[in-house]
């Protein structure tokens, strides 16, 4: 069983590891058949999700999160949440407002996210 209390915490990991563009850790918490639409349509995988840290082209300065409703159903967690994001991609500042779902699922190897969506709003 997952509680609230440990997608919270692994939300939280996430967020910092985004800012750090920590490749390590968000290796650890993206599950190998990730799939993700990130806010321009296209879907993702985990390794493309990687690369563009890498890369240094996604850079996230300031992440404020607010989580909207989290429900855990059996070994998997479904959130949604609003998030302030400010940094630069592709040496191009932003500043915007994004509605997120993630999935995270639990595995013997630890809870991971198996996919999610994000838009502008």
């Amino acid at each position: 069983m997952i509680t609230k209390d440990e997608i919270l915490n692994l939300e939280n990991t996430l967020y910092g590891a985004i800012q750090n563009r920590d490749t390590e850790v968000l290796g650890n918490l993206l599950h190998t058949d990730l799939l993700f639409i990130i806010p321009g349509g296209q879907t993702i995988t985990k390794e493309m999700d990687l690369q563009t840290y890498r890369e240094g082209n996604l850079k996230v300065n300031e992440i404020t999160p607010k989580v909207e409703e989290l429900h855990i159903i059996a070994d998997l967690a479904v959130i949604t949440l609003q998030m302030e994001l400010k940094g630069n991609y592709n040496n191009e500042p932003f500043e915007a407002k994004y509605k997120y779902i993630r999935f995270w699922k639990k595995f013997p190897e630890g809870i991971k996210v198996v996919g999610g969506s994000g838009m502008a709003i």
